[in-house]
């Protein structure tokens, strides 16, 4: 998952992973150099954060994700 800090949509999108403990990776486009361009190129140059990847594929940012969830995908999707 790509982030930044005083994100609250990041925070919320950690707290529902968090929730279904799911390990992820959280890259800091403030903090990491190059993370912004790297996160540019992997999401079609979606520019908000969080941006979140399951393996390779782009679930996008936070509403996403809990899109995914409430119709019952999301697990199957972490399952992977």
């Amino acid at each position: 998952m790509y982030s930044s800090g005083f994100c609250p949509y990041c925070s919320w999108a950690k707290g529902l992973l968090n929730d279904k403990n799911v390990e992820f990776e959280e890259i800091r486009i403030d903090m990491v150099p190059g993370a912004q361009e790297e996160m540019l190129a992997k999401s079609n140059g979606q520019v908000t954060v969080p941006q979140i990847f399951i393996d390779e594929f782009h679930v996008g940012g936070f509403d996403d994700l809990q899109a995914l969830d409430q119709a019952g995908e999301l697990d199957s999707k972490l399952a992977g």
